[in-house]
């Protein structure tokens, strides 16, 4: 099989749902934002340990590809697997068991992200994964976009925040005018 099909020579594209449509596209830049977060969460998996949190990624991973599925298709509700309500309420749960692992007077202030690979390499597929929401909402406001697949890219990137926030270390605080290592 070839990867190459030379039908996207002249700035197109092909959806899910065979539309063709150019590669600048506000579409094709909102599923191939998600589609950089699902690599971006790869690397940082490769460099983390913890089992469970190897698991909670690589589920995630599986999920985003529905997300970008469905924002490949013009009419998102042909997409055949669709992030539900419950696929939030399980980030929010992760977020919660992160967040319950921290110090509780350390999670609330900021920081330096990046003190060691794991957080930062997760620290950066948040930052993407905020870019990605920024576009879909772009995207929204000429098509329809289903609020369950927007709540569940703006509940990742808090997931990703929780997670790389977990694993820092040798933290340092910012205070807006002085720094704080601890």
């Amino acid at each position: 099989m070839k990867i190459y099909t030379k039908t996207g020579d002249k700035g197109q594209t092909s959806l899910f749902d065979d539309t063709r449509v150019d590669k600048d596209s506000i579409r094709v830049e909102s599923y191939g934002t998600i589609d950089e977060v699902n690599s971006s969460i790869g690397l940082a998996r490769s460099f983390i340990k913890d089992e469970e949190t190897r698991k909670i990624l690589f589920d995630i991973q599986r999920s985003l590809f529905d997300v970008a599925g469905e924002l490949a298709t013009t009419k998102g509700e042909d997409f055949p697997e669709k992030i539900k309500e419950e696929d939030v309420k399980k980030l929010e749960g992760i977020i919660d068991h992160y967040l319950e692992k921290m110090n509780k007077e350390e999670k609330s202030m900021f920081i330096i992200p990046g003190s060691n690979q794991e957080s930062a390499a997760l620290h950066v597929a948040r930052t993407i994964c905020r870019r990605g929401e920024r576009r879909m909402l772009t995207l929204s406001r000429e098509a329809d976009i289903r609020m369950e697949i927007i709540r569940y890219v703006n509940r990742l990137s808090d997931t990703l925040y929780a997670i790389a926030r977990f694993l820092e270390t040798n933290l340092s605080y910012v205070d807006f005018g002085k720094e704080e290592n601890k």
